[in-house]
């Protein structure tokens, strides 16, 4: 897929009322009382090193003084 295809695609999602961009998951969370700022959550996403990350980030808070568990989905080991 070229940059003209790829465009081409993402005009063509907007007569299907889809459109990029976090606007609608952010008119739904304010409709939920916004609850991810009241959440002391990290949540990391992508393709590689979420565990590398997931390590590091759970080592640094805990020798901050802070509690933490890390989930993962879907199971690593499966």
């Amino acid at each position: 897929m070229n940059y003209e295809e790829a465009m081409s695609f993402l005009d063509e999602t907007k007569k299907y009322g889809i459109q990029p961009g976090l606007t609608g998951i952010r008119a739904l969370m304010r409709e939920l009382g916004d609850v991810q700022e009241r959440i002391p959550i990290v949540h990391i996403a992508g393709t590689n090193g979420k565990g590398s990350v997931g390590a590091m980030l759970s080592s640094v808070h805990v020798e901050s003084g802070y509690r933490t568990a890390r989930f993962y989905s879907p199971d690593v080991f499966s």
